[in-house]
């Protein structure tokens, strides 16, 4: 057992209480990662308020970054002392893995993000001896140590600040997965981004790295559209500020987008998106509403080769786009640092706070 320091969430809705629990033995293909950054996503804040059957009390973080310590007896990939990312994980043998697409993973939903258990049913958490919620993305990274798996793990070279290692894990790749693997736009072409946070921002880092010829930035803080068009956007469309979003989007592009990124979570702006498209338009959607929700399509709008799809984690390789990103951050074109504020692990509910009220875009936690 190693005793380790953990933001546990007791219950749906209820603040993060920092608490000594422990870390089993490690599984044969697992890795003991001394954490040294964890990134906040708005993904662990949905779980943390209750909206997806977690089981709680658990510990969340799915964007670490930190140190090996020790390594399972069948890991080949990693060694005590190595930097790594943790990233999410897959099985490795399904459809989608086999053929490059570790996203789609048959088992996502569970080993990633519902169940709270490895694949065999134990949690690498406990307290008091009674076992928590763990296992999330295959680390559980709200914490000063975590157990994760070797699919899951990344190994960087560089020796970049830890806290703009942790959010290349999720949203950073998110963002740049949905322009360059899946939208992929061309000489000239229009790429819309709905909602500037740390996805819609990336994105539009990664747009301003493609041959696009417009990168309109969306969303209702002006600060986010200011560092939006410092970050490589051409336009940026306040909708407080305008009488029709739709309008001003097909007048800046000249028609319509060629692709748009949708990365609020808010169907009336998936909506907004789908409709300022022109044909043989193309919508990736990024931003994840609570369960259930739709939204009604056209389909004679759709009918002029207009497509819809959604995405999950920029449909990413991690082991190829994470270090990819890295190379490019580390030569100054893609400028992780200007997203992030750091906040010591324990104000991790002052930086749910920032993060809620937009003051700050990605909080990562120091341990």
């Amino acid at each position: 057992m190693t005793t380790i320091t953990a933001a546990v969430t007791e219950s749906g809705g209820e603040p993060f209480v920092l608490q000594e629990v422990a870390l089993g033995g490690l599984r044969d293909h697992e890795v003991l990662v001394d954490l040294k950054a964890a990134g906040l996503c708005h993904t662990d804040l949905t779980v943390a308020s209750g909206a997806l059957p977690f089981p709680l009390p658990g510990v969340l973080g799915h964007e670490g970054a930190g140190i090996v310590r020790e390594v399972g007896t069948a890991v080949t990939t990693v060694v005590p002392g190595d930097r790594v990312v943790l990233s999410f994980t897959s099985c490795g043998a399904c459809e989608e893995c086999r053929s490059g697409h570790p996203a789609y993973c048959g088992r996502w939903l569970p080993d990633n993000l519902l169940a709270g258990r490895r694949a065999d049913g134990s949690s690498p958490i406990t307290r008091e001896g009674t076992e928590l919620g763990g296992h999330f993305f295959a680390q559980s990274s709200f914490a000063t140590a975590a157990i994760a798996g070797e699919r899951n793990v990344v190994k960087v070279s560089a020796d970049v600040p830890w806290e703009h290692l942790a959010p290349l894990a999720c949203g950073i790749q998110t963002g740049a997965g949905a322009v360059w693997n899946a939208l992929q736009p061309g000489p000239g072409q229009s790429l819309v981004v709905f909602g500037v946070g740390t996805v819609g921002l990336a994105a539009i880092m990664a747009a301003a790295l493609s041959p696009a010829r417009q990168i309109v930035a969306v969303d209702l803080v002006e600060e986010r559209l200011n560092l939006a068009l410092e970050l490589g956007a051409t336009h940026t469309v306040n909708p407080g500020n305008v009488e029709d979003v739709v309008a001003a989007i097909q007048d800046i592009t000249g028609g319509g987008a060629h692709s748009v990124v949708e990365a609020t979570g808010n169907t009336t702006v998936l909506g907004q998106a789908v409709q300022c498209t022109r044909a043989q338009g193309e919508v990736a959607i990024v931003g994840a509403p609570a369960f259930g929700q739709s939204v009604p399509v056209d389909v004679n709008f759709m009918l002029p080769g207009r497509k819809i799809h959604g995405l999950t984690i920029g449909d990413a390789e991690i082991q190829s786009l994470i270090p990819a990103i890295l190379d490019l951050a580390e030569q100054g074109r893609f400028p992780v640092d200007r997203l992030v504020t750091t906040y010591p692990l324990s104000e991790i509910n002052t930086a749910v706070a920032d993060m809620s009220s937009g003051r700050t875009i990605k909080p990562v936690l120091i341990p």
